[in-house]
């Protein structure tokens, strides 16, 4: 049950924020964030091959989620995290009506986009602002979805530099009552023995174009584990 925020050129301060969870099962391998010999900034998902959000230096960045929609996903169909990889690598998102259901934010430079490949494969320009994400359909206004835009514009509001009360919005264990998943998945960060928030990310890009993306880890009991900080640019 993921879920992210993005702002878009929403303030002069910030070209691009994102904050979001990544629900995984614990046992999936995972490698934590790095700088990929390709220049891709990312973790990896070391089951199928790609990742789940990443950026790289020439000005793109991706986010993917599951859609959750009856019978699906299906073992036989290709790995969304593809999609990520192949976007940061310079190619656009092919195959895509071949995959189970998803919802994927693509960046570069100044534009944005969804895509989706359910009900049937469709792209959407996104305006400047902040933009929610997590695995209904995009126009699905989930309580705990809502809750981080209002923390990320909160947050943009006060001009604040410091990651540090982003994380903590992810770390937000509240159940949150309305439309969205089941109550044990209402929240934003999961803990779960055997399927929940298995990292946290904040990525920033000021107007300069200095670029920094954090991620915090976890284990199955919800304990932090881990922090990776990398820094970039986009020119």
């Amino acid at each position: 049950m993921c879920v992210a925020a993005v702002a878009l050129s929403a303030s002069p301060r910030w070209r691009l924020v994102m904050i979001g969870n990544r629900d995984e099962y614990h046992q999936r391998p995972t490698a934590p964030l790095s700088r990929w010999n390709n220049g891709i900034l990312a973790g990896r998902d070391l089951q199928a091959g790609g990742t789940w959000l990443g950026a790289n230096a020439a000005g793109r960045f991706a986010l993917v989620t599951n859609y959750r929609v009856d019978g699906y996903p299906r073992a036989h169909l290709a790995s969304r995290g593809a999609l990520v990889a192949h976007w940061l690598l310079g190619s656009g998102p092919d195959g895509i009506a071949a995959m189970n259901p998803f919802n994927l934010l693509l960046v570069d430079g100044p534009q944005a986009w969804h895509l989706t490949n359910h009900p049937a494969p469709q792209r959407r320009l996104l305006d400047p602002g902040i933009h929610g994400l997590s695995n209904g359909g995009f126009d699905d206004r989930w309580a705990k979805t809502l809750a981080l835009e209002a923390a990320l514009a909160g947050w943009l509001e006060r001009d604040d530099a410091a990651m540090e009360p982003l994380f903590t919005a992810l770390r937000s264990e509240a159940p949150l009552p309305g439309p969205g998943p089941s109550p044990e998945f209402s929240s934003a960060f999961i803990r779960n023995p055997l399927y929940g928030t298995r990292c946290s990310t904040v990525l920033t890009v000021d107007a300069g174009g200095a670029g920094r993306i954090a991620e915090r880890r976890f284990d199955a009991d919800g304990q932090a584990t881990g922090e990776t900080v990398l820094d970039f640019r986009w020119d």
